[in-house]
């Protein structure tokens, strides 16, 4: 244990009496503070305080610099920025907080006069790619719970901003579970540009002096014979739908039990199907629809509760019924197995028995065991208030989740986060009931009991939970298993994984010469590339560069629109080349490649390739004004990357991207595309519209790689008689692109010609117009039960107003052509029925 003689950290910018001092810190902050260095410590043990001794060193060697700490939630960040203020000897207005709670404006004001930034890493992804703030000067930055660095999680592209921009930068990266297993760990390492690696556990003597014993029990629960009887009703379906995708040739298998994996498999062969241009294709990736949407009610009812099965129900036959509807759902509810297993749950009024396991269990600890606090811990939200409401009848119970979802659960707010684990550590209540958002670092001591309501199937996941207990006194861990359910599988695969990443650690601490060995060279052969010029903008480029197309179809529209262009300005006829040189710049002029000419290779050429993208002030760049909505795609961060563009974020009100004072482009992937067709909220017609009005030379994209007549059950002709309508009607070009770097590519090119070529500025207008009395009607309408507007005209023409919409009874509603059973039904229910919040599906 810990000596009875403290002593405290001696820092210039550090606080007298805060900082403990511990060698095993002192170690880890010795070897992080030259080297980009992934610190992997056990839960509880300082992480925090290690990142905060480098930045504390990092601003006192230069004065103008800024070190900036990112967390993944809004919680965390207000735990940090409250540690940071107690323990820094800075003035607190120095050390902000960015969150989505602050103004995009308000940041910007704030970076530039921060010596410490705390924020989630959404916001400062937005604020790199809208352009507000510069990464230049910060000297050091921390990823907390860094083992999210991973896919397009925002870590991975700051990382490679921070890189890239900064003049002398510095990355810490911090997590109690780096990875499950090497491999991962090193990817981890590679996407944040580390080169160095600091691991310690529990067995090093330095740290086991800080950390307690922590007892893991499993207790399994059986089901009742009411829960098995509407599982094995779904499992029948799930069976006879993977029956149907054995005749498809994708599967052998068809036991409800199969894992994801091989559900992931059978949708990638599904979609060779669909490449190949196979009809089975799309039947088969309808039946998967269906199939994931009866394993998650299995899921439900085995592992949560039957009530929270109910309302996944209802929000299916809410789904049905909508206007749009997928055959998945429609057959899903219709089915004669789901039926009877919706009834059975309506039926079915106790509680699944992992709840009373769970109140025994807290009043084991807070009773006889005198204990004082306790985290449950639930997958689901649904669960969660649930477990509240139980639980609150017998102990102080509060719930701690994130914002309200896209189902219509209600959240809590950053501000109810924090009061409710001020009021958790102050001993205000017993009983936290969390879902995921309580895993990763946040500051809970003294916690007697961590409760899984279900296994979970990570490492990741099941040490950032266990790591809730155990840290300053001995803790408790009891993870409620149901039998012969998916949580038996959890429990394996849990118990395998955690074990692996444990000894992997292990491994990693003796070998870890020889992984920062491969991790320096790797980056020193990208290096290499870069020096080259083949990737120099920092991996915005593709593998083929940013040609204009491979395909024939934009190759086409492109020529005809620039020749227009051409003719119009009284420049004559441009030919290939002349395109080429102005979509490629320098490049085309100094490669000497012979299709360079038509920007294969358009990265700056050559040695421009090189400049930094900070420092590229002699470089003549564009600017493209995004759409916030568009960061769903990577389009952006990409263009952001490279030194010769400038991206703007704003809420447009009219199109996806704007490249000059008439150039507005909507971006539509085949899927979107179909879908406005279909009757999506807002018609492509009006969104088109809406650009016309404001854009002089309106573009739409056209983004997929397949067959666009094949993606969806709808004919040809109708497809074709769309497009016709936006070149004809509304004199928008229609431009097709394979992909996201090829959309990309192809805004730069637009950007370019207008801007360097052109000589037009970038200017962003055109708000919505005030909608017309009609307009309304129709929109008020058609929201009544997801109707649609074709329904709502219809519907308005025939019965006259709103009011008589609104007032007619069924008969009256059947009578107006267009309108069946299922419509009125729901308009019906929706008016008629008395308002309660309560209702599940609500």
């Amino acid at each position: 244990m810990p000596s009875s003689e403290t002593t405290y950290v001696t820092h210039p910018l550090l606080e007298d009496g805060v900082i403990e001092e511990r060698r095993y810190q002192t170690r880890l902050v010795d070897g992080a503070r030259e080297e980009h260095t992934l610190v992997s410590l056990p839960t509880g043990l300082g992480k925090t305080t290690v990142s905060l001794r480098i930045t504390a060193d990092r601003l006192v060697d230069d004065v103008g610099g800024k070190s900036l700490l990112l967390a993944p939630t809004k919680p965390l960040v207000e735990q940090h920025a409250g540690f940071y203020r107690e323990a820094l000897a800075i003035p607190d207005d120095d050390i902000v907080v960015f969150t989505g709670e602050t103004r995009p404006d308000d940041r910007a004001a704030l970076w530039t006069d921060a010596r410490v930034v705390i924020a989630t890493p959404q916001v400062v992804e937005n604020d790199l790619v809208g352009g507000r703030i510069d990464l230049r000067d910060v000297v050091h930055c921390t990823f907390d719970e860094c083992h999210r660095a991973t896919g397009d999680y925002a870590y991975t592209y700051i990382a490679e901003r921070y890189h890239q921009d900064a003049a002398d930068p510095l990355v810490t990266g911090m997590s109690a579970s780096p990875g499950d297993d090497e491999e991962a760990i090193l990817q981890v390492a590679k996407n944040l540009g580390l080169t160095n690696v600091e691991v310690l556990t529990d067995e090093d003597p330095d740290v086991a002096e800080y950390t307690y014993d922590t007892d893991v029990e499993w207790k399994r629960i059986e089901l009742p014979d009411a829960v098995i009887e509407i599982r094995d009703d779904l499992n029948e379906v799930i069976e006879d739908r993977l029956s149907t995708l054995a005749d498809l040739g994708v599967t052998t298998r068809t036991s409800p039990d199969l894992s994801q994996k091989d559900l992931n498999a059978i949708r990638s062969k599904l979609q060779r199907l669909i490449d190949q241009d196979d009809s089975a294709g799309y039947e088969g990736m309808s039946i998967h629809a269906e199939v994931m949407k009866l394993k998650r009610a299995v899921e439900l009812v085995e592992t949560q509760s039957v009530a929270a099965l109910e309302r996944y129900f209802e929000r299916q036959r809410n789904a049905a019924r909508s206007s749009g509807a997928s055959k998945a759902s429609q057959r899903f509810v219709s089915d004669p197995r789901v039926k009877s297993a919706m009834r059975k749950a309506e039926d079915f009024d106790d509680l699944h028995p992992k709840f009373r396991r769970a109140r025994m269990l807290l009043a084991e600890t807070l009773g006889i065991a005198d204990g004082e606090r306790v985290i449950v811990f639930t997958e689901s939200r649904d669960t969660a208030e649930a477990l509240t409401d139980f639980l609150g009848e017998h102990f102080a119970t509060r719930r701690f989740v994130g914002q309200g979802d896209k189902e219509g659960s209600d959240g809590m707010s950053q501000k109810q986060q924090r009061e409710t684990l001020a009021d958790f550590r102050a001993g205000e209540f017993e009983v936290l009931v969390s879902t995921s958002v309580a895993e990763e670092g946040l500051d809970v001591p003294e916690v007697d009991l961590v409760l899984f309501f279900e296994p979970v199937p990570t490492a990741i996941r099941s040490v950032q939970r266990k790591g809730r207990t155990g840290r300053q006194t001995e803790g408790r861990v009891v993870v409620l298993m149901a039998e012969d359910t998916r949580d038996e599988a959890y429990y394996w695969i849990s118990r395998r994984r955690e074990k692996e990443m444990q000894a992997e650690l292990e491994a990693l601490k003796d070998v870890a010469n020889e992984v920062e060995g491969a991790l320096t060279s790797e980056q020193a052969s990208m290096e290499t590339v870069d020096g080259n010029g083949e990737n120099g903008d920092g991996g915005a480029e593709t593998e083929s560069g940013p040609q204009e197309s491979d395909d024939p179809e934009v190759e086409e529209s492109t020529e005809k629109v620039e020749s227009r262009h051409s003719a119009a300005d009284g420049a004559g006829q441009s030919g290939l080349a002349d395109f080429a040189e102005q979509a490629g710049g320098s490049g085309a002029d100094e490669s000497d490649d012979g299709d360079a000419g038509a920007g294969a290779e358009h990265d700056g050429a050559g040695e421009d390739a090189t400049i930094e993208r900070a420092g590229s002030d002699e470089a003549e760049t564009v600017e493209i004004v995004v759409d916030q909505r568009e960061l769903d795609a990577d389009i952006a961060r990409d263009l952001s990357k490279r030194s010769d563009v400038e991206t703007r974020l704003e809420t447009l009100a009219v199109g996806d991207y704007v490249l000059s004072d008439r150039v507005a482009v909507e971006r539509k992937t085949f899927e979107d595309f179909l879908d406005t067709l279909l009757g999506a909220d807002r018609s492509l017609f009006e969104q088109v519209g809406d650009m016309t009005s404001h854009y002089a030379r309106p573009v739409l994209v056209l983004e997929g790689d397949g067959d666009l007549y094949a993606e969806r059950d709808v004919h040809p002709n109708a497809i074709r008689g769309a497009l016709a309508s936006l070149a004809v009607d509304f004199g928008v070009s229609v431009l097709r692109t394979r992909d996201e770097d090829d959309t990309g590519e192809l805004l730069l090119t637009i950007a370019q010609r207008e801007q360097e070529v052109s000589d037009r500025e970038v200017s962003v207008h055109g708000e919505k117009t005030t909608k017309t009395l009609a307009e309304q009607q129709e929109y008020v309408v058609s929201s009544i039960a997801d109707i649609g507007p074709v329904t709502a005209r219809t519907l308005l023409a025939a019965l006259g107003s709103v009011e008589g919409v609104l007032t007619a009874d069924r008969e009256t509603l059947l009578n107006v052509d267009g309108v069946g059973p299922v419509t009125a039904d729901r308009i019906r229910e929706v008016v008629g029925i008395d308002y309660e919040p309560d209702r599940p599906g609500n």
